[in-house]
């Protein structure tokens, strides 16, 4: 199936590695080009190669930090000048530290406002015109299935991310009419680093771990980045034009709310 994506720009957070890198080199091998941004050079040019060498699209590097307000401004900026316009805007990145809500002082939550929430403000906010420019914008936001079923020790991520669904859900009734969709993404559980440091010991996961981890999923296994990816392909492209403002739990079945 032809997505018709070709000739599309992508700026998509967090790609060297993970659901970032699985979303950029899909969406290139459909025909888009992508902006990769990621904050370590080397690891983040290494993607971009292999992304090249895999799909043969076009790929633009980016090293930044969504958390500085600089360089959010700096990403859509350089990512417009390469390529002289913005279809798709992809807010994904790692997340903040786990732990209890009361062992984290007021830098840890400003930095965890910065990373989850103000980097969405801000890259939405500077990518808008161009967005509206294409007549098709998509912003996709890839956050956590957490955020709709909380967990102890993840309240800096749940409480953050709370207020992306808020400010996708108002951005979206805003901008429709200028045929911009808005909608995020919240996965489960998936074969990605993230899934080490929340249930590793020692920096990885046994086996007999990994089978207790996959059984409290419905399907019966961890999703793949690359299902990720799928799903985002599918909603920046043209067949997804009368969706937005949703939230979808893309968790094999592990979601315990009835929407």
């Amino acid at each position: 199936m032809d997505l018709q994506l070709k000739g599309r720009v992508a700026l998509i957070g967090g790609s060297s590695e993970g659901i970032g890198f699985a979303i950029a080199r899909l969406l290139a091998a459909e025909g888009a080009s992508v902006a990769m941004v990621a904050r370590r050079v080397e690891p983040l040019e290494a993607a971009a190669r292999r992304v090249r060498e895999e799909t043969g699209g076009e790929t633009f590097v980016i090293p930044a930090d969504i958390r500085k307000a600089a360089d959010c401004e700096r990403m859509v900026a350089e990512c417009f000048e390469h390529f002289g316009r913005i279809d798709i805007l992809v807010n994904n990145d790692g997340a903040p530290p786990l732990g209890r809500i009361e062992s984290f002082d007021d830098n840890a939550w400003a930095k965890a406002v910065e990373q989850n929430f103000m980097s969405v403000v801000r890259l939405t906010r500077h990518a808008l015109p161009h967005l509206r420019n294409s007549g098709a914008g998509r912003i996709i936001n890839v956050t956590s299935l957490s955020v709709l079923q909380p967990l102890k020790e993840f309240g800096l991520s749940v409480a953050t991310w709370a207020g992306v669904l808020g400010h996708a859900k108002t951005l979206s009734l805003e901008v429709a009419a200028d045929g911009i969709t808005v909608n995020t993404l919240c996965p489960g559980r998936i074969a990605t680093g993230r899934l080490v440091k929340v249930f590793g010991i020692g920096g990885e996961i046994d086996e007999a771990r990994m089978a207790e981890i996959a059984a409290e999923i419905p399907v019966g296994r961890l999703g793949t980045p690359e299902e990720i990816a799928g799903f985002v392909a599918f909603l920046a492209s043209p067949y997804a034009a009368y969706i937005t403002g949703c939230v979808f739990h893309v968790d094999g079945g592990r979601g315990a709310s009835l929407v």
